[in-house]
C-alpha cells in the first residue's frame, strides 16, 4: 500500500510554510518526518511568540534573520568528538585495516555533519592508521549537511575545552592547536575535509564512496523517504564500500542492499554483485552451473503427471497437444480435448486470454508469466493462478509448441493476503514504534542537549557565584574603604562647613568688593561690601547684565578690559577709576579683572575685585611727599650689599659729598668711594658687624668724588639682618663740616 497516499494531508498553513522555505532558502524538508517537523517549528513559533504559521510565515518576511533561528530548531545539531565511543572502538577495529589495504584513495563521505566532529574525527582515525604521508597522499573526507550556520563553524574547525573531552589526551595534543581555551584542529587533518551544503533526501549522492558515515539522520525521515535514501547511499557506496549508522536506525535490519559487519554497532557492507540476470529474467549464479536437463520422455511425462502444476501444450498449428493430470482435474480438460484446437476451449480465454500471449511468447522467444489470476471453479470456488506461457523448440525437424503452466497460488495469495494483514499491522507497529524511539531518541538528545546546556550553566552560575562571592569580598572590602571614606567625607564636610563658615565670614569682613561674571557679562555674585557700597542687593543684580548696572562706579569703561581678558589676550587687567558711593561720597577705586576657570577648561567667565583705594592714593601721595621731604633732608646714606659691597641704594644727599648722581652711584662699590681701601680689607673691618660682635663700625677716610677730588669723611656703617635680603647703612659725614659747638662759660 501507498504510504503517500494514506498519509494524512498536511494543514494548508504547515505546507505553505515548508514551501516558502524552500523557495526562500532552497531548503527542501519533503521526507522529513511531518510529526517532527511541525512538533519543531511550533516549538520555534511559541519561542519568538508567534501563533499561527501564516503569521510565522509573515515574520519570516519581514524578519529573514530568523531563518538561523528556525534552522538551529528544526535541524539537531547534535554531535561530539567519537560520540558513542564503543561504535568509534569497532569501527577503528574492524573497518579501518580493510580500509587501508593497498595503496588506492580512501573516500569517505559524513552525511549530516552538523557542526563537523564527525567528520573530524574520522580524520584522526585515519590519520593515526596511516601516517601523516600517506593520509594526506589518499584521503579525500567529504563531510555535508543542509545547515549552512553549521558548515560556516565546521570550517573554522575551533572548538572550546567541553567539546573535545571526548578526545582522548594524546589524540587531542598531536591534532589539535591549543591556544586561549579553545582548540583548532591541526592544518593537516582540514585539508582532508571539504564541506559542502547537501541535502540527502534531493540531492544526488556523491559516488565511489568507500566509507559513508550517516549517522542518526535517518531517524529524522519517514519510511519511505529512508527507502529512498538507503538505496541512494547504496549507489554512492563503491564494491565492498561501508556504512556506518548511529545506534538508533533499525532500517537496516531488514535491508537487502546491505550485509551486516557488526549489526550492534550498525556497521554494514554493500556486497559484491555475485550474480547476474538472464536474457528471459531468470537468476543463474556465478560458478554454478544448471544441472543438466534429462530426456527421457516416459520420465518426464511421469514426472509432468504428479506436478501439482498444471502442463498444457499447444503446438504451432494451435491444437491443444497434451494435458496431464493436474490440468485436468483444476481446468476441466480431458483426455478428448486433445486434438483439438486450443482457441476452441474455454480455457484458451478463462482465466486468462492466452492466444495473444502464446504468440508474444513465440515471437520474443521468452517465458510471459501472468500473475494472480482469478479462476472461478464450479461451486462458486475461487481460485488464484499464476500462467506462465512458455515457448519450446524440439530438434531441426522438430516443430516449435507452447507449454503453459498453471500454478495454483490461492492458499499462497490466502497466505500472502493474511500475511499483508499482518504485515501491514506490524508495519504500522513497528513505524509507530519506530516513531516513537526515534522521537524518544530526538527527545533523548534534545534531552542529552538540554542537560550538556544545563551543565553549562551549571559551571556558569557556578563560576557565576565564585565571581559572585569574590564580588561579596570586593564589595565588603569596598563598603569598608566607603565607610572610611564617608567618615573622612563627614569629617571633610565637618571641615568643609566650618572652611564655608570662616569664608562666608571673611568674605563678610573683606573691605572690597568681590563680583563673578558669565561670559556673557551677567552678575553671578555680589558680596556684602558691594550691597554696601553701591546700595544694590545681590538678588537684584543676579542675572543683570553688569554694563547695564546703574551704579556709582563708571561699568563702561571697564567694557574693553572685560572683553581682552575674556578673549585670553590678556591673563589679567587693572584699572583704577574715581567713583561715588550710594551716599554720594568720592572714592577711587582699582579694579582687578581675572579669568574664571573650571576643570582646566577655558575660561567660563570673569572674578571682578573692586578695592577702594582712596585713603591708600592719599597715603602713597603723602609717603611720596614726605620721601622726597627727607630725602633731600638726610645727609649722605648708602644701603649695600654685604656680600659685595655695592650700592643698592643710595639718598639725594649724596650727591652733594660724592658727586654722583644717586642712579650713578648705583653699582659702584664702597672701595671705589673709599680712597686706599680693598675689599679684602673692608670686609676685615666689617666682620665684628657680620658676627653681632659690635653694632656700628666708625671708619674716617678720604673718600674720592667722581672727579678724582678727595675730602676726609666719617663713614658709619651698620648691618642689618633682619631685611630680606640683609643690608648694611652707611652714613657719611664729611669731617670738615662738622660743627661744634662753642665751650660754655
Amino acid at each position: 500500500m501507498d504510504a503517500m497516499a494514506e498519509a494524512e494531508p498536511m494543514e494548508p498553513g504547515f505546507a505553505e510554510l515548508l514551501a516558502h522555505v524552500q523557495n526562500s532558502r532552497g531548503l527542501d524538508f519533503r521526507g522529513y518526518k511531518k510529526t517532527s517537523l511541525r512538533r519543531r517549528i511550533l516549538r520555534r513559533m511559541e519561542e519568538v511568540g508567534v501563533e499561527g504559521f501564516e503569521a510565522y510565515q509573515a515574520f519570516l518576511e519581514a524578519h529573514p534573520q530568523e531563518f538561523v533561528g528556525l534552522l538551529n530548531t528544526v535541524l539537531i545539531n547534535v554531535t561530539s568528538f567519537f560520540r558513542d565511543a564503543e561504535a568509534w572502538e569497532a569501527l577503528r577495529a574492524e573497518a579501518i585495516p580493510s580500509l587501508i589495504e593497498g595503496t588506492r584513495p580512501i573516500r569517505i563521505w559524513s552525511a549530516g555533519c552538523a557542526t563537523g566532529q564527525e567528520p573530524y574525527s574520522l580524520a584522526i582515525l585515519l590519520m593515526e592508521a596511516l601516517g601523516s604521508e600517506a593520509f594526506g597522499a589518499r584521503v579525500k573526507i567529504y563531510a555535508t549537511d543542509l545547515d549552512e550556520e553549521a558548515l560556516r563553524f565546521a570550517r573554522l574547525a575551533t572548538y572550546s575545552a567541553r567539546d573535545v573531552e571526548a578526545v582522548p589526551p594524546e589524540l587531542l595534543e598531536r591534532h589539535f592547536d591549543n591556544a586561549r581555551d579553545s582548540y583548532t584542529v591541526s592544518r593537516e587533518l582540514r585539508k582532508a575535509v571539504i564541506f559542502g551544503q547537501h541535502n540527502i533526501v534531493t540531492d544526488a549522492p556523491i559516488s565511489r564512496i568507500n566509507l559513508l558515515s550517516c549517522r542518526n539522520l535517518l531517524i529524522y525521515l519517514e519510511g519511505e523517504t529512508q527507502e529512498r535514501v538507503l538505496e541512494r547511499l547504496h549507489y554512492a557506496l563503491a564494491e565492498d564500500g561501508l556504512l556506518f549508522l548511529g545506534k538508533a536506525e533499525t532500517q537496516m535490519a531488514r535491508s537487502r542492499l546491505f550485509q551486516p559487519v557488526n549489526l550492534k554497532h550498525r556497521l554494514f557492507r554493500r556486497p559484491p554483485q555475485q550474480w547476474r540476470r538472464t536474457v528471459t529474467g531468470g537468476a543463474v549464479f556465478q560458478g554454478r552451473p544448471p544441472p543438466p536437463l534429462q530426456h527421457h520422455a516416459r520420465l518426464v511425462e511421469a514426472i509432468a503427471d504428479r506436478s501439482p502444476t498444471a502442463f498444457l501444450a499447444v503446438d504451432d498449428q494451435g491444437v491443444l497437444a497434451y494435458v496431464n493430470a493436474a490440468a485436468r482435474r483444476l481446468l476441466d480438460v480431458t483426455e478428448d480435448d486433445l486434438g483439438r484446437p486450443f482457441q476452441d476451449l474455454s480455457v484458451s480465454y478463462r482465466p486468462v486470454e492466452l492466444r495473444s500471449q502464446i504468440e508474444e511468447a513465440s515471437r520474443q522467444g521468452r517465458a510471459i508469466r501472468i500473475e494472480n489470476q482469478l479462476h472461478d471453479r464450479p461451486g462458486g470456488t475461487q481460485l488464484f493462478l499464476t500462467v506462465e506461457v512458455m515457448p519450446l523448440e524440439g530438434g531441426e525437424d522438430r516443430r516449435r509448441a507452447s507449454l503453459i503452466a498453471f500454478t495454483d497460488v490461492t492458499h499462497m495469495q490466502n497466505l500472502q493476503r493474511e500475511l499483508k494483514a499482518v504485515q501491514e499491522s506490524l508495519e504500522t507497529t513497528v513505524e509507530e514504534l519506530q516513531s516513537a524511539n526515534e522521537e524518544l531518541e530526538t527527545t533523548n538528545e534534545e534531552l542529552q542537549s538540554t542537560n550538556e546546556e544545563l551543565e553549562t550553566t551549571n559551571e556558569e552560575l557556578q563560576s557565576t557565584n565564585e565571581e559572585l562571592e569574590t564580588t561579596n569580598e570586593e564589595l565588603r572590602s569596598t563598603n569598608d574603604a566607603l565607610e572610611a571614606a564617608n567618615e573622612e567625607l563627614r569629617l571633610e564636610e565637618e571641615r568643609s562647613g566650618e572652611y564655608r563658615r570662616r569664608t562666608d565670614a571673611l568674605l563678610a569682613r573683606i573691605e572690597a568688593g568681590l563680583l563673578t561674571l558669565d561670559r556673557q557679562l551677567r552678575v553671578e555674585s555680589w558680596n556684602r561690601w558691594s550691597e554696601n557700597t553701591w546700595g544694590l542687593r545681590a538678588e537684584e543684580v543676579r542675572g543683570q547684565e553688569f554694563l547695564d548696572l546703574d551704579i556709582g562706579l563708571p561699568v563702561k569703561r571697564l567694557q574693553d578690559s572685560l572683553l581682552s581678558v575674556l578673549a585670553g589676550k590678556a591673563v589679567q587687567a587693572e584699572e583704577t577709576l574715581e567713583a561715588r558711593d550710594r551716599r554720594g561720597r568720592a572714592l577711587f577705586c582699582r579694579i582687578r579683572i581675572m579669568q574664571r576657570h573650571k576643570d582646566g577648561a577655558g575660561p567660563e567667565g570673569l572674578i571682578l575685585i573692586v578695592e577702594d583705594v582712596t585713603e591708600a592714593s592719599r597715603a602713597q601721595e603723602e609717603a611720596q611727599l614726605l620721601s622726597r621731604m627727607l630725602g633731600r633732608a638726610l645727609p649722605q646714606s648708602y644701603l649695600l650689599d654685604p656680600q659685595t659691597l655695592r650700592v643698592i641704594l643710595a639718598s639725594q644727599g649724596s650727591e652733594e659729598g660724592s658727586g654722583y648722581s644717586p642712579s650713578e652711584l648705583r653699582g659702584l662699590s664702597l672701595p671705589e668711594l673709599v680712597s686706599g681701601a680693598t675689599a679684602a680689607s673692608l670686609h676685615d673691618l666689617l666682620r665684628p658687624l657680620f658676627k653681632g660682635e659690635r653694632q656700628e663700625v666708625v671708619l674716617e677716610a678720604m673718600m674720592r668724588a667722581k672727579h678724582g677730588a678727595e675730602h676726609p669723611a666719617e663713614f658709619r656703617i651698620r648691618y642689618i639682618p633682619e631685611e630680606t635680603p640683609p643690608v648694611l647703612v652707611a652714613l657719611v659725614n664729611g669731617i670738615s663740616e662738622r660743627v661744634r659747638l662753642p665751650p660754655s662759660g
